[in-house]
């Protein structure tokens, strides 16, 4: 079965957000954390991995992507804070 994940990824705290999605969620925080994807990640070091959901179905998680890109940034925080209130690295628990 096939999973795709929406995520984010932030700088630290309260800090720069990025969202995206992919079929292999460790693979593509790995590059980020690594600094193998070039671009707005890297330039604001973007690295650690706060919130991700689960699709079956690839339009839908590019749908959800594209609808919380175009979300206010309290929006994005209160959806991190409802599950991740400290704002944990998640990537060391996707990785197990």
């Amino acid at each position: 079965m096939e999973q795709y994940y929406v995520y984010i990824l932030a700088s630290k705290r309260n800090g720069t957000l990025y969202i995206g999605v992919t079929d292999n969620l460790a693979k593509r925080v790995y590059e980020h954390k690594s600094n193998l994807v070039e671009g707005f990640t890297q330039k604001y070091k973007v690295h650690n991995l706060v919130y991700y959901e689960v699709y079956r179905n690839i339009q839908d998680a590019i749908l959800r992507e594209k609808r919380m890109k175009k979300w206010e940034r309290r929006w994005k925080i209160d959806l991190i804070e409802k599950d991740n209130p400290q704002w944990d690295d998640l990537f060391e628990r996707i990785i197990v």
